[in-house]
Parts: structure tokens; sequence; C-alpha cells
């Protein structure tokens, strides 16, 4: 049996930080499930930079099935965790449900890969004290004020933490999550 990897999103998750890293870990041999606050097609966006926009602008992206509701998730069922970004973080961080997964896995220190907004789903469980990480840019000072060192890289690796700025990034952010999780936990 394939070792699963667990995706917590929602609606007005980026697309291609969904999409991106379900496929890219399919194709390396895991089971990856994603979690939402219930079982529901969800629908995702796109962000992109437009010239003389002061941020990015966001349209309508891919739908995609949730696979499961949060209540269902069995952490320990889990080698590891991805946290996209988009808007979903903004909402998600409230759920109580969604706390105790976040949670679980930094208490089991299992590999964790966020990128863009998705940090501030961590840092909503205090997972971020004293930690390297990057985000999207504009989340600088709410990545300092969770206690973490903020670094503007496309990507930075805290020991099985592992995050990135943005999709532009996600070369390099898989290839470093997959280190991690190649020495972690391997595919069976």
């Amino acid at each position: 049996m394939a070792a699963k990897i667990l995706i917590v999103t929602g609606d007005a998750a980026e697309s291609l930080e969904v999409l991106y890293p379900y496929q890219r870990l399919r194709e390396e041999g895991y089971d990856v499930h994603i979690a939402a606050p219930a079982r529901k097609k969800l629908q995702f966006v796109v962000h992109d930079f437009e010239p003389g926009f002061d941020t990015y602008t966001e349209k309508p992206g891919y739908t995609w099935p949730s696979d499961l509701a949060f209540a269902e998730v069995d952490p320990g069922q889990y080698v590891a965790l991805v946290i996209p970004g988009g808007r979903a973080p903004e909402y998600l961080r409230g759920d109580p449900e969604l706390r105790k997964i976040l949670k679980s896995f930094f208490d089991a220190d299992k590999p964790v890969a966020q990128i863009c907004h998705g940090p501030l789903l961590t840092a909503a469980v205090g997972a971020l004290a004293g930690r390297r990480v990057t985000s999207y840019p504009a989340l600088e000072i709410d990545m300092q004020s969770a206690g973490a060192t903020f670094q503007d890289a496309e990507a930075v690796v805290d020991g099985t933490l592992v995050s990135a700025r943005a999709w532009p990034d996600h070369s390099r952010w898989m290839r470093e999550f997959l280190t991690v999780l190649r020495a972690k936990a391997p595919v069976t």
C-alpha cells in the first residue's frame, strides 16, 4: 500500500497550488487525498499578475472534488501534509477540525509543505514560532508576528517544514519537499 499524503484546502484555493503537488506526488507514487470542510466539488481560483496592478488578480479556476471532510481525517493514516495557498487559508484557519489535523502533523514532526497563503494555517496553530519560512511576500509581517523568521526565497526548508512563496516556485518547492519525504516517509 502506498504511503498517503493529505492536502488540506477549500474553495478559493489557488488552482496550481493544489493541483501541481497533487499530481506531482501521485507521480512519485504517493496516495494523495484532498480534505476540505465538507465532501464537495471545490471551486479553485487562478491568481495572476497584471501590469499596472498593485497586487495579484483573481479569476475562476478549476473545480475538483474533495475526497473527505476535515472531520473524517485520521492524521495517523498520513505521512505528510500539503497546505496550498489562495484565499482558502484565510477562512480555514478558524476551522477547529482543521486545527486539530495541523497540530497533529507538527506534534509528530511529519513533513509539511506550505505555499503562498498556506502559512496562515500553520501560524494559527502556533507552529511557526522559532522557524524559518517563506510565504507570499505580502505575508512577511504575518510570519514575523507568528514568531517566524521570514526569508524571501523560492523555497525554505526548516527541518520537516518546506515553504514556498507562490506557484512560480513550484519546481524548487517540490524538489525540496521530495527530498524531505524520501528521507522521512519514502514510498512503500
